[in-house]
């Protein structure tokens, strides 16, 4: 978009050529230099790391979008296996799941199936726990009253919905494997031990952190062009008597949707975020709103720390009222 716009300080009559956009290219080098960034010096082992973490998320995006195909699939001719897996976390995503729509890929062969097939399908999928009650409950939901697809839609749909399942299956496994990939390579990084101090952050997101900001420390002058390039702070347009504060549309979409989980998860795991954000509530933000202000919050205070190579601390980022009165 930057470039576009200096396109037209040659010729206003939006004309395009590669001679004309080379020419663009060598004037924004020679007259705004210092207005732009140079390439981020990263180290190698932060640019592995980036690939992974990168991969690892496509795969979550990819696996998650099969997953809701999935279900709507079923939705369409199998409503059984919705109800009987909704309990779950992850639900189709899980071992259970889709090693039981493998065995039963119609919601006739599915009531079919015996207390010990459905024990033996559990058990293949690496549960332990309450595995008679919850082969009691899968078939007693299996079994419910509910509509059907004549004979030869339904058989059609099952091999239909088979299809989706190998592929889910694929997905699942690739993000599981990157998963341990990235899990094995962060810790390795010296700013590892840094950014899991942070509450809300583990492994995976802090990879992703890590994979967007660099390890360059001299990538952003201040913490407030990595909030900027995070999507975090807000923007203000002005024109005459009118102005307004927006959220960022220009960011790193990757950073941002880190740091959306990020500060989801620290509500539990963070009194002092916690805090931090009921306020925001309580001055009038939407959850959404509120949230963007703590990740504003949060990844200011991980620049300030990757600076100074600090840990976290919990009572330096969010003083308790009494101390900062003092």
């Amino acid at each position: 978009m930057a470039a576009a716009r200096y396109r037209d300080r040659h010729a206003v009559t939006r004309k395009k050529s590669d001679p004309g956009d080379a020419l663009v290219l060598a004037n924004i080098l020679r007259t705004d230099r210092h207005a732009h960034r140079p390439l981020p010096q990263d180290s190698e082992l932060a640019r592995a790391i980036a690939v992974l973490a990168r991969a690892q998320q496509d795969a979550v995006w990819n696996r998650q979008q099969l997953a809701n195909q999935l279900r709507s699939l079923l939705r369409e001719y199998f409503p059984s296996a919705i109800d009987a897996f909704a309990k779950w976390d992850n639900g189709l995503c899980r071992p259970e799941a889709r090693i039981l729509l493998e065995l039963a890929p119609t919601p006739s062969r599915a009531a079919r199936l015996s207390l010990a097939q459905l024990r033996s399908a559990l058990k293949r999928a690496g549960r332990q726990l309450r595995v008679e009650a919850e082969a009691e409950r899968i078939r007693e939901i299996l079994r419910g009253d509910y509509a059907h697809q004549p004979a030869l839609v339904e058989d059609a749909l099952g091999k239909q919905m088979l299809a989706l399942l190998r592929q889910l299956d694929a997905a699942c496994t690739a993000a599981d494997q990157l998963a341990e990939a990235v899990e094995q390579a962060f810790p390795r990084h010296p700013d590892a031990e840094i950014i899991l101090s942070f509450p809300g952050l583990g492994p995976q997101l802090g990879a992703r952190i890590l994979a967007e900001i660099g390890d360059d420390h001299t990538r952003f002058a201040t913490a407030r062009g990595m909030k900027a390039y995070a999507g975090a702070s807000p923007i203000t347009r002005a024109s005459g008597k009118k102005s307004s504060i927006t959220r960022r549309w220009v960011k790193n979409d990757r950073l941002n949707h880190a740091g959306h989980l990020w500060a989801f998860s620290s509500l539990t795991r963070s009194p002092g975020a916690k805090a931090h954000y009921d306020r925001r509530r309580e001055a009038g933000d939407w959850h959404a709103a509120a949230q963007r202000n703590l990740f504003n919050k949060m990844i200011g205070q991980l620049y300030h720390c990757l600076q100074k190579h600090i840990p976290f601390n919990e009572t330096v980022a969010f003083p308790s009222p009494l101390i900062a009165a003092a």
